[in-house]
């Protein structure tokens, strides 16, 4: 039993429980309306990084619950802070990532008026989070903090917001400490798992398929063994693909965007599927095409730690509601008889995996983005962490470079543009003696580059590579094939970013040539700063199997 504390104020208590949750780093852009938090953070212990935009923090705390597993945490300010924040939140949600947003709130004797800056975060954040509960007495502050903590973690993982009304953060209360949380992990029962052992052993021709959260580097080297043990092929959904080595001789590739169409006509003839945390949504589907829905015309086997969404999509032929942690050590006590065909279908899997990423394709232009990924794959760390938002540049990181460690990626799910400059920040700070890789697309970066500027304040050596084709390359991509030669809104006019680097207070470097990028990248680690290298892509290279000419006549033919 807890036993009441000394006075304190609501603020203190909250930050308190932060400590007692394991809590080590907290994101922010401050703001008025949660003074007193910041007050009790100077103190804690806690690593608190000032942020230049409320997108950014809910970034950098999305990243780090990705990550750890455990809910990263950001605070922002009310009304514009939190619609800032917003775009963290939504891929907090889709990507399945346990967070939890403090939010400052008007005082409550001016509630419900329109005050300043007031904003109903219950209708706000209601369809993209978890929970969403505004503090109204300092009583219950430690109640709401430690059930933010089981609601973030627990079945599917998402985000939580926390509003903190101004008055309350300053109320004096003895309410007790809550314990620490532990996650809830759900286990796969007997039954269940006699039947996936049944439905393998009928089977000649399945596939694993790794995806979602809950993953843990214990669970990963679990898979591996019972891979080993049973030559099943093992494939990993989008931006998945650190759940499984892609250099070990069972792994068969990734589905996301671009995938090895050979890949996808294996997911599409399996006659078993099984779908380990992931939710094979309509990235990993390809636009829902590798199954029918409601009712799969192959076998499925879903497990998710979400009972609510087991059958949302899909109706899986067995269900199991476990999270991928618990399932993946239940599989080591299935009687499986490991089958020839079973091990034959994953070499050549894994030797089409091989043939797809082995060799950079042809590019216009000088720089050829796809050489320089294999580059990086050769002579950086296996545990570099590589962090990237959304365009159509990630098609060659997919493609040629190859995470050999567990959450080693760092991309999200929900392909959100601006992403990889708050993420790898994050992961500087989280990971200080590792190599952490931003790449970003001119049009990409933009949207978050001046976290550079945090970068640079707190000496984080972090290597930022920017692809710049002067467009928004997927939007005009997708113009092209649908009003080809109509141009419009999809153009980009770029500063210099090596320059922009100087200006912070970093390195900056420009890169005309795939042969000059060695020199440039080595420069940029001697350096010890914050780093970005400006790869100048010409426009006609859009596709590491494509270019936007291509598509173009492609489009005028077919008009």
């Amino acid at each position: 039993m807890h036993k009441p504390t000394p006075h304190r104020t609501a603020a203190a208590a909250l930050v308190e429980q932060l400590v007692i949750n394991g809590v080590k780093h907290v994101f922010c852009v401050p703001g008025e309306s949660f003074l007193p938090v910041l007050d009790a953070l100077r103190d804690s212990g806690i690593i608190v990084t000032v942020c230049r935009h409320e997108g950014g923090a809910a970034m950098m705390a999305e990243a780090i619950g990705k990550v750890t597993g455990r809910p990263g945490v950001c605070f922002v300010t009310r009304g514009p802070g939190a619609t800032n924040a917003s775009a963290g939140i939504h891929i907090a949600q889709q990507d399945s990532t346990p967070m939890i947003m403090f939010v400052g709130q008007v005082e409550t004797s001016v509630r419900e008026r329109e005050a300043f800056q007031e904003l109903d975060y219950r209708a706000v954040f209601g369809s993209m989070t978890k929970w969403v509960v505004e503090v109204d007495h300092a009583n219950r502050i430690t109640e709401f903090v430690s059930r933010a903590f089981y609601t973030a973690s627990s079945g599917r993982p998402g985000p939580v917001v926390v509003a903190l009304p101004k008055d309350v953060l300053s109320e004096r209360t003895s309410v007790a400490n809550a314990p620490a949380f532990e996650p809830v992990e759900t286990s796969p029962g007997d039954e269940e798992m006699t039947r996936l052992s049944e439905l393998l052993a009928e089977s000649k021709n399945p596939l694993f398929v790794l995806g979602g959260s809950r993953w843990s580097e214990t669970a990963r080297r679990q898979i591996h063994e019972f891979a080993e043990a049973t030559g099943l092929p093992i494939a990993t959904s989008y931006r998945r693909s650190t759940l499984f080595d892609p250099l070990h001789p069972l792994y068969a590739g990734d589905l996301g965007l671009g995938p090895n169409p050979k890949l996808v006509a294996r997911a599409k003839a399996a006659d078993l599927l099984v779908l380990v945390g992931g939710r094979l949504g309509e990235i990993p589907s390809q636009g829902y095409s590798l199954l029918s829905s409601p009712s799969p015309q192959t076998k499925l086997v879903h497990i998710h730690p979400g009972a609510e969404e087991i059958g949302q999509v899909y109706r899986p032929h067995l269900a199991i509601h476990a999270s991928p942690n618990r399932f993946v050590a239940a599989l080591k006590h299935l009687a499986i008889a490991p089958k020839p065909a079973w091990r034959e279908s994953a070499d050549i899997a894994h030797a089409d995996y091989r043939a797809w990423t082995g060799t950079a394709t042809p590019q216009p232009g000088d720089v050829n983005l796809g050489e320089i990924m294999i580059w990086l794959r050769n002579h950086v760390p296996t545990d570099t962490i590589l962090c990237n938002g959304a365009g159509n540049y990630a098609s060659w990181i997919h493609r040629f470079y190859r995470f050999r460690e567990f959450m080693t990626h760092v991309a999200p799910t929900s392909a959100s543009m601006g992403y990889g400059m708050p993420a790898a920040i994050a992961m500087q700070r989280l990971h200080p003696n590792r190599l952490v890789l931003s790449v970003n697309g001119d049009g990409d970066f933009l949207m978050s580059g001046q976290e550079f500027a945090i970068a640079v304040q707190y000496r984080l050596p972090i290597i930022v590579i920017i692809c710049d084709n002067g467009m928004y390359g997927t939007i005009r991509m997708h113009q092209e094939r649908e009003f080809p030669g109509r141009v419009c809104a999809t153009e980009l006019h770029n500063p210099d970013f090596d320059a922009y680097a100087r200006a912070f207070g970093g390195f900056g470097a420009v890169v005309n040539k795939t042969a000059d990028f060695p020199a440039a990248f080595e420069a940029a680690r001697q350096s010890g700063l914050p780093s970005i290298i400006h790869l100048k892509i010409d426009s006609d290279a859009i596709l590491p199997a494509a270019t936007l000419s291509g598509i173009r006549e492609r489009a005028l033919q077919g008009a």
